[in-house]
């Protein structure tokens, strides 16, 4: 149960990430500053997202 916990966690904030990224993109500031927060948010939100969506399908529960 602390696995799937743990990757519902992981999969809010990759969501977050990557609508943060998504909010920063339409913005458009100018800059290449804006363009590495992007990519930073963009690609640390997919790793988080799939790394917990990973967690919540890899997770079996044990009746007890």
């Amino acid at each position: 149960m602390e696995k799937r916990i743990l990757g519902i966690i992981l999969s809010l904030l990759g969501i977050a990430g990557l609508i943060y990224a998504g909010v920063n993109f339409m913005n458009g500031g100018e800059g290449t500053r804006n363009i590495k927060a992007i990519i930073f948010s963009g690609v640390l939100g997919a790793i988080f997202f799939f790394a917990g969506i990973g967690l919540i399908r890899n997770t079996k529960d044990k009746a007890t």
